[in-house]
């Protein structure tokens, strides 16, 4: 832009008008036409890098004095800043889209993961235009915009071929975006985008593949090439990782290299973490430990077979911590390298949330079996011990390991209330703007202040406008002051905390809190009453852990915080609350449009269709048909003409030596097939597969008939099935199993239908499980499984 001062509060910034032509020969224009500058950013504004870690709590990380060594943390953090009172939302989609937009959860539209979304306000799962995100006005601004990982904002019903695109990381401000847009990702086969293109790795894991290091290689080339083609514009890359999420995928020296080091339980790793955090002082001298969650077992009432499988749990995840944090220090060293860490605001966030509870009071080797209420054992966890980390496992660990990470807080992911489900470390490093080394910042922040920290580092406003929508005010407050004054007074005084009824106000140092639910009881019991829910009040002035309850002491205070939460919530459309959970991602259920409403019918034509859980045809606790058209060659065929899920539970229907087949995946447990008939003949066949659902709730059993050309050729029993959920990190595929496969009849990769798939037809019957929601039925499908 030639403008000197061009007006960047509304964006896109306006073109610059030119004169009129005083010449009809160029050569005699006067004054001549000279080309536009490009637009950039304010003089001095740095390079951006913002990396957040998933699922992770604060006492995780060797930088905040957890066992998990993560070296490039420790050394950001030696060379940059410690910030020991940050906070997020305690659930993984609310947090990133508040990290974007500078604006609290509910205010986005966020109040929940994308999946979990239903009709109010607060909770609708859609970013209104009026809150532009950080990659929004950056490139607006003149930034070149990138994102490599994570992205769990955009509405479920849209990640499909059939859009819209608006709301996807290339319609939100992001020029490149190459990672995944669900909750969590197979690390070893994932199903990825670049931009909205469908994209599977080249390599595999016998090739040496993994997904972290696949999304540093991404972004270590594309700066490379912003700084070789452009290196006077800055740059902004955002890296979201699928870790620590579960599956806990790592290769295996990482896991071996922990082995033992838990064998103490976790009882025994708060204290040796709470005795470094005070000798790191990102806690204080003081500190106590919080109050131990109410029905976790302490390690010396386990048996020798399970603290040996929860030791083998947490080995592994904190292998998969430190392989997460080496790749990181890849991006870190080729900053250096190509001269771009000095002029670098490298943000490190260690956690989205806090540790995740979601294995079980045991853990778990399929994260999906135990989220529909089904409990592995200590004894099956030990038989399948070494292939703990590889392709085989989708592996949690247990509830008291996700307690010790969160040292020295009280309680866990999902729960808002409590800093063990919102408090995590923050890393800020930027040689050019920071003068202190490895100093500690205590002000009391919040996932939303990022934003405008970035604004202010960068020296642009917030826009009063984007593309024609006027902007509701960023709530988040520049953490900027703290960079150069370590006693600089806390200008985040007030703060509310939301999620699943689980619910908190901050002021001034003092928090009235209320936990609602139980966050490894993923299938609830019945209907809590938020009425009923015990409130407490700390004083985190002088108790920096939440560890004394002094509600009974100071009523008045309670009542007055009480008060203002109200105030708070209605102010950021928190109301009405709603504390449903695994039942919430039936789009029925939650009170929000899918893809496919009330179709009965749905006909694909052709083979190479992707489409996650969210946008696939819902066949789950219904009967439904399936009829695939096809050219067979003279072989017979072999492959997949269409599956949904994999390894850990979904179903197929493929071709094997020339015969029809039909398996069903019970959440990896055991796989029901049903084949049979003669070798197909060569030309067009179709291939039918009946599934009659026994009804009467969710869960239920089912006959698979298979039938060739009108005759039946095969039926079999499928004695329970999937209520609620296949697989976030599955799909459903046409022609193709994609990612694990749902049975061993086929090969991971290369299992294509050779022949040709013409059509397939899904046929829906009706919702067979209305009574889902009753106390009744979950307590049913939940007894059956103990």
């Amino acid at each position: 832009m030639s403008d000197v001062h061009p007006n960047r509060h509304n964006l896109p910034i306006e073109e610059r008008r030119h004169a009129p032509a005083t010449s009809i020969d160029v050569r005699e224009q006067d004054p001549p036409y000279r080309p536009d500058d490009p637009l950039r950013p304010p003089k001095g504004a740095p390079n951006v890098v913002l990396v957040l870690l998933d699922d992770m709590g604060f006492g995780a990380p060797s930088a905040f004095g957890g066992p998990c060594e993560m070296p490039t943390a420790d050394r950001l953090a030696r060379d940059g800043l410690r910030y020991t009172r940050f906070h997020v939302t305690a659930v993984c989609s609310p947090t990133r889209q508040s990290l974007l937009t500078g604006r609290n959860h509910h205010s986005v539209g966020m109040g929940v993961t994308t999946e979990m979304s239903s009709a109010a306000p607060g909770y609708s799962g859609i970013r209104p235009r009026s809150a532009a995100t950080v990659a929004e006005i950056l490139r607006g601004n003149g930034y070149n915009t990138a994102a490599f990982g994570k992205w769990h904002q955009t509405p479920a019903r849209d990640v499909s071929p059939a859009g819209p695109f608006d709301r996807w990381p290339t319609g939100e401000g992001f020029e490149k975006f190459y990672g995944f847009l669900c909750a969590e990702m197979n690390h070893w086969y994932p199903v990825l985008f670049d931009g909205t293109v469908p994209s599977e790795p080249a390599k595999r894991p016998e090739d040496g593949y993994h997904l972290s290091e696949d999304l540093v290689d991404q972004a270590i080339e594309w700066i490379d090439t912003q700084r070789s083609l452009k290196p006077g514009t800055p740059f902004f890359a955002y890296l979201p990782f699928g870790a620590t999420h579960a599956p806990y995928h790592v290769p295996r020296h990482y896991r071996d290299k922990y082995r033992g080091r838990f064998d103490h339980g976790w009882d025994r790793q708060r204290e040796i973490t709470l005795e470094q955090q005070k000798r790191l002082g990102v806690v204080p001298q003081d500190a106590e430990l919080a109050p131990w969650a109410e029905g976790v077992p302490h390690w010396d009432e386990l048996s020798a077979a399970e603290q040996r499988s929860a030791a083998s749990l947490m080995e592994l995840y904190a292998g998969f911590a430190e392989h997460t944090d080496v790749q990181i220090g890849r991006l870190v060293d080729a900053l250096e390298e190509n001269g771009a860490l000095e002029d670098t605001l490298f943000i490190y966030i260690l956690g989205d949330n806090g540790a995740s509870a979601e294995g079980g009071l045991g853990g778990t080797l399929n994260e999906h079996r135990y989220a529909s209420g089904i409990p592995d054992s200590a004894e099956f966890i030990n038989a399948h011990a070494d292939a703990l980390g590889d392709e085989t496992t989708h592996a949690h660990y247990p509830v008291g390991w996700a307690l010790a990470m969160n040292t020295p807080y009280q309680w866990t992911k999902q729960v808002a209330s409590h800093f063990g489900g919102t408090r995590d470390g923050m890393i800020a490093h930027w040689p050019g703007g920071i003068r202190e080394r490895g100093g500690l910042r205590h002000q009391f922040h919040h996932v939303i202040d990022v934003l405008p920290t970035i604004l202010e580092a960068a020296r642009i406003p917030d826009p009063h406008s984007v593309d024609g929508v006027a902007q509701q005010p960023i709530e988040g407050t520049s953490m900027l002051y703290t960079f150069n004054d370590a006693e600089a007074a806390d200008r985040r005084r007030l703060q509310y905390f939301e999620m699943v009824g689980n619910r908190g106000i901050y002021h001034d140092g003092w928090m009235a809190v209320t936990r609602h639910g139980t966050p490894w009881e993923m299938v609830q019991d019945g209907r809590r009453y938020f009425d009923d829910d015990v409130w407490e009040l700390y004083d985190t002035n002088v108790d920096w852990t939440q560890a004394r309850d002094v509600s009974a002491e100071h009523p008045g205070r309670l009542r007055e915080l009480q008060q203002l939460f109200l105030v708070e919530a209605a102010k950021y459309n928190v109301f009405p609350l709603d504390d449903r959970m695994t039942e919430r991602e039936n789009p029925r259920e939650a009170g929000r449009l899918d893809l496919f409403g009330d179709r009965s019918t749905v006909t694909f034509n052709g083979p190479g269709l992707r489409l996650t859980e969210e946008t696939a045809p819902n066949v789950k606790n219904r009967s439904h048909t399936i009829t695939a058209v096809v050219d067979v060659p003279d072989d017979g065929g072999e492959g997949v003409l269409v599956a949904q899920g994999g390894r850990f539970g979904g179903w197929s229907l493929y071709v094997r030596e020339g015969r029809p087949h039909y398996a069903y995946n019970y959440f990896g447990l055991r796989v029901h097939t049903v084949s049979g008939g003669e070798r197909l003949g060569a030309g067009e066949h179709e291939i039918r597969l009946e599934f009659g659902y026994d009804g009467g709730g969710v869960g239920r059993g089912g006959t698979a008939s298979l039938a060739v050309d009108g005759k039946r050729v095969a039926e079999g029993r499928v004695e329970a099935t999937i209520p609620y959920y296949f697989a976030f990190d599955e799909t459903f595929d046409l022609g193709v199993d994609r990612a694990s496969p749902v049975t061993d009849d086929y090969p991971t990769a290369d299992n294509h239908f050779t022949g040709r798939l013409r059509q397939v037809r899904l046929d829906l019957g009706d919702d067979l499980c209305s009574d889902a929601d009753s106390e009744g039925e979950r307590e049913r499908f939940r007894a059956a499984h103990d």
